[in-house]
């Protein structure tokens, strides 16, 4: 058994790493809450943009001025995917999951012999696919909390315009908040453009001054608008499971805290108990000399 000594400095140690998790969980749970609401407030425009753009792709009148970024290519070779992880750990399973389900993506495509790069927002993924799998279209990292369109306006452009030349004929990104306890990864097409499955007639758009200068604008705009709902529900997803993972810290150290206390305890009256043995068998032997 251990002394008193290590135990007592194990404890120490131990309270001191417990403070520590419960700081971040607390702070973890301030930004998560700033985290929903910003996702819970954005999340009904980005479906409309989804929902308008998905018209827009049935509507035969813009097949000419966009046909090229509306229209499912022939023959897919190669796939953008946008992925989007957290530039910090301590965040229990949330960077691993991604991490996995973007790799398990990524092998099926390519048995079905596709290309794939990966666009990286955020250290974690950037990481991974240099050690493991270095298919790096273009990095971002140490974005804010709260993005905004200034922020994202390159991982845009640049998925775009790569689309738009040819080198991507379908691009690709992952979102996966879900609720508090609960983030699972989804993948989600960008481009082309899905056309809506609905059987009603979608909307007479009136384009003015022609349909290819105001669709540019607004396809730039919608898909800009998903790629930033992607990064806010990202966003709430990490501080969710690492509110999630610093209080099971917090709570595993105070267990470790009684089970140290409790050995602790034991060791010091075991070493009471050695003492009095010591000093009663001192004495009887003084009485039988």
């Amino acid at each position: 058994m251990a002394s008193t000594r290590e135990i007592r400095r194990r404890i120490r140690a131990v309270k001191n790493i417990s403070q520590v998790t419960k700081a971040m969980e607390a702070v973890s749970a301030a930004k998560m809450r700033k985290a929903q609401q910003q996702v819970l407030s954005t999340r009904p425009y980005a479906q409309a943009a989804q929902e308008v753009l998905s018209y827009i792709a049935r509507l035969t009148s813009v097949e000419d001025a966009l046909g090229h970024l509306l229209k499912p290519r022939p023959v897919v070779k190669r796939v953008g995917l946008l992925l989007v992880t957290a530039d910090r750990g301590l965040a229990g399973g949330f960077n691993a999951n991604i991490i996995r389900r973007t790799a398990a993506y990524m092998r099926e495509r390519r048995q079905g012999g596709v290309e794939i790069e990966v666009v990286t927002v955020g250290r974690k993924g950037r990481d991974w696919l240099l050690r493991y799998d270095p298919v790096i279209r273009a990095e971002f990292t140490a974005l804010p909390d709260a993005p905004t369109s200034n922020d994202i306006g390159p991982i845009t452009r640049i998925l775009i315009d790569d689309f738009t030349s040819g080198h991507f004929d379908e691009v690709f990104v992952y979102t996966d908040f879900v609720n508090t306890l609960r983030q699972v990864p989804t993948v989600q097409q960008l481009l082309p453009v899905v056309p809506s499955e609905s059987k009603s007639t979608p909307p007479d758009y009136i384009f003015e001054p022609s349909p290819g200068a105001v669709l540019q604008q607004v396809l730039f705009g919608f898909t800009e608008a998903l790629i930033l709902q992607s990064l806010y529900e990202s966003i709430a997803s990490e501080h969710s499971a690492r509110m999630v993972a610093m209080r099971n810290a917090t709570d595993a150290a105070n267990e470790l805290v009684d089970t140290l206390t409790l050995t602790y305890n034991k060791a010091r009256q075991e070493g009471i108990t050695n003492e009095l043995m010591d000093i009663i068998g001192g004495s009887a032997a003084a009485e039988t000399a």
